[in-house]
């Protein structure tokens, strides 16, 4: 099973790259945001590999980093998300943005990807939510190399998104809706509103005038 693959960029093209390993050419689909990344033709490049095998095909499917890696595997392992449909979440939804996308529960964000509809995305939403939760949201932000793991192999949690219930939960809920209502994206609204829920003291008003004011920066 391949695992990486180090060679020269040959060609790229729509969702994927030859790249030429010693001269013999692979076929790789790779994201938006690792065919921006990792170079031109003729340059030297190293993709991390997932090989998908069929009974018809064997499908290479390359990753500039780690953190896009696991979150391919994780997307993949809902029931009903292929290669093909994780792959195309991954180029409109960065390993960052879709993190916040499902701590956000933002369904939108991920209909954006070809392949996935509002049914699929609440799907994903739903039984990765706790997940995401434990989830470094900032895994995969960087090219120059793998995030860190914790020994369960998910990305380390110490800086991922806030977890809220009870009275602060319902006033948060409460603050982002106003902010959608206000014609935010739901992942900004949340991100905005953790951003401000302490200064806040889980007052409503308050939390939304600083919320705004985040937006706003």
């Amino acid at each position: 099973m391949i695992g990486k693959l180090t060679g020269t960029i040959d060609m790229i093209g729509e969702g994927n790259l030859l790249l030429d390993v010693n001269g013999v050419g692979y076929l790789v689909q790779a994201s938006r945001r690792t065919l921006s990344h990792i170079g031109s033709n003729g340059d030297k490049a190293s993709l991390l590999i997932d090989t998908n095998v069929r009974e018809d095909a064997i499908t290479l499917f390359g990753f500039a980093d780690a953190g896009e890696q696991q979150w391919f595997r994780l997307l993949t392992s809902v029931q009903g998300v292929g290669a093909k449909a994780g792959m195309a979440i991954l180029s409109v939804c960065p390993p960052d943005k879709v993190a916040l996308a499902i701590a956000a529960q933002d369904k939108t964000a991920l209909t954006q990807a070809d392949g996935v509809g509002p049914k699929l995305a609440t799907r994903i939403l739903t039984e990765l939510k706790d997940k995401a939760a434990n989830m470094d949201l900032s895994a995969g932000a960087s090219h120059s190399g793998a995030p860190v793991t914790s020994t369960s192999g998910l990305p380390d949690a110490s800086s991922a998104m806030p977890v809220i219930d009870g009275e602060s939960g319902a006033v948060a809920d409460d603050a982002i809706s106003a902010l959608i209502n206000l014609g935010y994206a739901r992942s900004d609204a949340y991100t905005a509103v953790m951003r401000a829920k302490e200064e806040a003291n889980d007052n409503l008003q308050t939390l939304i005038r600083l919320a705004l004011k985040e937006l706003s920066a």
